[in-house]
């Protein structure tokens, strides 16, 4: 039994009923649309975000209709957010299959995505606490968008810096997370210093997953399902070029060169070659480590237990996982 599934049977029916509401409140009468659903749902990845939220609902307990229903709505909402990057970004493919936007067209994903993200409105909307988490839902909405369009500003201009770079992996990524599992929290009566730890923790895991996606970027293969390259191609400089021109008398150059490769695409290469002459991977990987360690101090509130220590190497997988 590999880790996931040790997780997904320590959920047990907690798990199955956040499966069921997924599908169920999915549920339409157009056809292609149910066609649709179910080609997502059968390529769904790892479904981290309401995973996350269990354990947490689980680790305050007990286990409530809502903790379900929050974790299953952001899956839809993360769902709902590829969908629209998809489109943005003109992605082939995700997971290593094609994407959505690319078998019928960024329009129809886009609206398939507009239905995913009003199907987990309305879950949330329904449930006991909904005064409590549609504002925090709402927020995370927000962040989502800004994120992308501030990803887009500075694509353009190749100024990016570290705090903008940690700005838009908050938004982008770590969001979902944090709200998914302050939401779970809240779902079971968690005090006020276990929300904020709950928080926190989310926080600080999505930041990690992210930066260790960027660092696969760099450091994969295209054999593990995901092509290498993608990010420097769509001139997003990740935390390994912002490590690497770190005290560089080259940054001014290496950035104008970011600029250029829509009509250079050779540059990435030069500056793929420039991360790896200046340990841009090894110092990013550091920083991994202290936004792993984040998460971990952020549990110090739970008593421990086995959805705690679960919880624990969710977030230290990050420093090991390939894809």
């Amino acid at each position: 039994m590999n880790r996931r599934e040790e997780i997904i049977a320590f959920l047990g029916r907690d798990w199955d009923h956040v499966l069921a509401l997924i599908r169920s409140n999915l549920h339409s009468g157009v056809a292609l649309l149910e066609e649709t659903n179910e080609r997502i749902l059968s390529n769904s990845g790892k479904m981290l975000r309401p995973v996350v939220a269990m354990l947490f609902a689980r680790m305050i307990g007990p286990v409530s209709e809502d903790s379900c229903r929050f974790a299953a709505a952001a899956e839809m909402l993360h769902n709902a957010t590829l969908m629209h990057d998809d489109v943005a970004d003109e992605s082939a493919e995700r997971r290593g299959r094609p994407t959505l936007s690319s078998l019928l067209g960024p329009g129809p994903a886009v609206l398939v995505g507009d239905y995913w993200l009003a199907r987990a409105v309305s879950l949330i909307s329904a449930s006991a606490h909904r005064n409590d988490v549609i504002p925090l839902f709402a927020r995370t909405l927000t962040d989502l968008a800004e994120g992308e369009m501030l990803q887009l500003e500075k694509a353009g201009s190749a100024n990016t810096s570290e705090e903008d770079y940690l700005r838009i992996i908050y938004c982008k990524t770590a969001s979902l997370f944090s709200v998914a599992a302050e939401t779970a929290a809240i779902s079971v009566a968690a005090t006020p210093e276990q929300r904020e730890a709950s928080r926190a923790y989310g926080s600080a895991l999505g930041i990690a997953f992210q930066i260790k996606d960027d660092i696969l970027d760099y450091a994969g293969t295209d054999a593990l399902g995901k092509p290498v390259g993608v990010d420097l191609k769509e001139q997003k400089i990740t935390l390994p070029l912002l490590a690497a021109l770190e005290g560089s008398p080259r940054e001014n150059e290496i950035r104008a060169m970011v600029r250029e490769i829509p009509s250079h695409p050779e540059h990435c290469d030069a500056i793929r070659a420039f991360v790896a002459e200046r340990d841009g991977i090894a110092a990013a990987s550091r920083r991994l480590g202290e936004w792993v360690a984040r998460a971990e101090e952020a549990l110090d509130v739970f008593p421990d237990g086995e959805a705690r220590q679960m919880l624990v190497r969710i977030a230290r997988f990050n420093m090991i996982r390939e894809v």
